[in-house]
């Protein structure tokens, strides 16, 4: 996961989760995991056989989406707006 250093995690959580070391927030996980799975599905494009990325890909989308649905759950308000933020749900 060179790809996401340190400086780009912290960003990602302060962005999402309202401060870099609040790690354990469900809208700066998710976000996270939306960072990687976009990495993956580009490094996907280009190498079309490589399966065990398709594989955790899927398990990492997953995860996603049961991440969302436990935040759709408990706190609709930060659901919208995080999808919306991140662009899902078209």
């Amino acid at each position: 996961m060179s790809y996401l250093t340190t400086e780009k995690k912290a960003n990602i959580f302060k962005t999402y989760g309202g401060n870099e070391k609040n790690t354990g927030s469900i809208e700066g996980q998710i976000a996270l995991l939306t960072e990687r799975i976009n990495h993956i599905s580009d490094h996907r494009k280009t190498n079309k056989k490589d399966f065990s990325s398709q594989r955790g890909l899927m398990k990492m989308v997953g995860r996603r989406k049961r991440m969302l649905q436990y935040l759709s759950r408990t706190n609709l308000e930060s659901y919208r707006s995080l999808i919306e933020k991140l662009g899902l749900r078209r």
